[in-house]
């Protein structure tokens, strides 16, 4: 590793309206799984730090909740808070749009930025701009909205042009000492991570059939010598969600538990048993007690 005179490290918060990739982005940068995605907006609540460190800098990314407009319940109050609470925190905001749109909900977003912070504007989804000329002169409207300090394309899905973001994001960098080991790569637990890794498969696996209000909680974890035994509730509003979790004879539910137990196996290096419950329980996403417990708040 370079001398700690010349490294820089710092914090590099990613935000943009939901649904426009940045967990994806966030999984790509680090190098493996840490935040969840779907094609489900809004999937996103907690503050999840990703770490890469290199030779000469240690980027450590925020991922933070799309910015949420269209619902006021309490969480979604409690996320939009914490999005501006990151932006003051960070020493480089990296807003992430989508190649040839820039909707009211993008530039609701943008009014949040604060003019003090170097602003990295992220084209995503570049793959999809089959006409070049066409997103050249979007891009020339998009410049004119704010004076960006760099506007890097890219595709989080297909990993492209990535090498190029961490360059323009390293030179906006501080010069500090790193703030982590150079082997993490995120300040996720385990427990944290379990309960968003299950959440992650009701989202992909219910389609529009579930909203926003399921959660998870950790009822036990327990860690043996290579084995961790997981016994966890998926928490949703209504007994029709329930039927829909569990699915006919239980076998979405049973589905929902294999994919989240591979994954958490690969996470974790380790075997894993998982036992998952879904429990009916109105208007959690409104209850601010409930939503302390889930570390929600």
């Amino acid at each position: 590793m370079s001398e700690a005179s010349h490294f820089k490290c710092g914090l590099v918060a990613i935000v943009g309206r939901p649904n426009v990739g940045k967990s994806t982005l966030l999984n790509k940068l680090v190098g493996q799984k840490i935040s969840i995605t779907s094609k489900k907006a809004q999937t996103t609540r907690h503050r999840v730090m990703g770490i890469r460190t290199s030779e000469a800098a240690q980027f450590v990314f925020v991922d933070t909740p799309g910015f949420q407009t269209r619902h006021s319940s309490t969480l979604n109050r409690a996320m939009n808070k914490r999005v501006r609470e990151t932006l003051l925190d960070t020493d480089v905001v990296m807003l992430l749009v989508e190649a040839g749109r820039l909707t009211r909900e993008d530039r609701q977003v943008l009014d949040l930025l604060p003019e003090a912070r170097p602003v990295i504007l992220a084209v995503n989804k570049i793959d999809y701009a089959k006409d070049k000329a066409a997103f050249m002169a979007w891009l020339q409207e998009v410049s004119a909205v704010r004076a960006f300090t760099e506007i890097v394309p890219v595709s989080a899905r297909h990993a492209q042009n990535l090498d190029t973001l961490l360059k323009v994001l390293q030179s906006h960098l501080p010069e500090n000492a790193p703030l982590f080991d150079e082997d993490d790569v995120t300040d996720q637990t385990e427990r944290q991570l379990a309960a968003e890794l299950i959440r992650e498969k009701v989202f992909r696996l219910c389609g529009e059939e579930i909203p926003y209000a399921v959660a998870v909680q950790i009822d036990k974890f327990e860690e043996e010598d290579k084995l961790r035994r997981i016994f966890a509730t998926i928490l949703v509003d209504r007994d029709s969600h329930k039927a829909i979790v569990i699915g006919r004879g239980g076998e979405k539910l049973k589905t929902i538990s294999t994919q989240a137990r591979l994954d958490m196996e690969r996470a974790f290096g380790s075997r894993v048993y998982l036992e998952v419950w879904v429990k009916v329980k109105g208007g959690w996403a409104d209850d601010v007690r409930m939503l302390k417990s889930l570390g929600l708040d």
